[in-house]
């Protein structure tokens, strides 16, 4: 059974359920698996858990709305 994993920052109900829509329909199209076969995983990280280049996503974010 394929399991697709997308780990990532906060992601709205919406997003969520097309995310999964579309990543099983591209797997299915692409290796010809059945899609009752598909699982999809979602992990959320929270903005100060996830980091780039020395500094939080939370960091980055405020230095953003800043400007």
């Amino acid at each position: 059974m394929p399991i697709i994993s997308w780990e990532g920052g906060k992601l709205t109900k919406e997003q969520k359920k097309e995310l999964i829509q579309r990543l099983t329909e591209v797997a299915v199209e692409v290796t010809k698996v059945p899609v009752k076969f598909y699982s999809v995983v979602i992990r959320e990280q929270q903005d100060e858990n996830l980091g780039f280049a020395g500094e939080t996503v939370e960091e980055i974010k405020a230095k953003m709305v800043k400007g």
